[in-house]
């Protein structure tokens, strides 16, 4: 099962065999422990439980749910999986051994929040004219329909809370591995803060 969770630490770069220079995210990632198996004869479906981190502070519920793995986990993630591998158990460990250099996987994480903000910033909404005849109120969004349907259809592009969403960056390259610092390398940028959690999936 190629998943792993872990930790941003921030984008640097490596030079390649060709001798590019390639920017990739750097992420602390696993090893994650196997906490729960799931499969379609008892949940109906089939997924993997795993825990990553430190936690404090357990939850008896938690502290009881994870005591057959032997962790204490900071967070817990379930991965849906097409086939669950051969050999995997509660307590079983996943690192980032399982990814090589050229692997495609997807990163998933939680973007950085920008609070409340305006059409112009959150939609890209063109401002009014500043000039000849412009009364200044050059970022207000205007009118949105004055008659007929006289309600606001859900989903209309207006200011409001903006980041701090589940985002998906799929097809990113495996471009350093580094087993004994449990790192990995992606090409390109990954959604979220330093320090936010990162969910990697492979493709296979």
């Amino acid at each position: 099962m190629k998943a792993l969770l872990g930790t941003k630490i921030g984008m640097t770069q490596i030079i390649s065999k060709d001798g590019v220079a390639v920017p990739v995210t750097l992420i602390q990632a696993g090893p994650v422990t196997v906490t729960q198996v799931k499969t379609v004869e008892t949940d109906g479906y089939t997924a993997v439980q795993v825990a990553y981190g430190e936690g404090k502070n357990l939850s008896k519920a938690v502290a009881g749910h994870v005591k057959p793995a032997g962790s204490t986990p900071k967070y817990i993630r379930e991965i849906r999986v097409s086939e669950l591998p051969e050999g995997l158990s509660v307590g079983s460990t996943i690192d980032v051994t399982t990814f090589t250099l050229g692997d495609i996987v997807d990163a998933t994480g939680t973007s950085k929040g920008k609070g409340f903000a305006g059409t112009v910033k959150r939609h890209n909404f063109i401002t009014s004219r500043h000039t000849h005849g412009g009364k200044g109120d050059v970022r207000k969004v205007g009118s949105i329909g004055s008659m007929y349907p006289q309600k606001v259809f859900k989903g209309k592009r207006m200011a409001g809370r903006m980041g701090h969403d589940q985002v998906t960056v799929k097809n990113l390259v495996v471009a350093y591995v580094d087993p004994t610092n449990n790192l990995i390398g992606l090409r390109g940028a990954v959604p979220g803060p330093k320090k936010g959690l990162i969910i990697i999936g492979g493709k296979a």
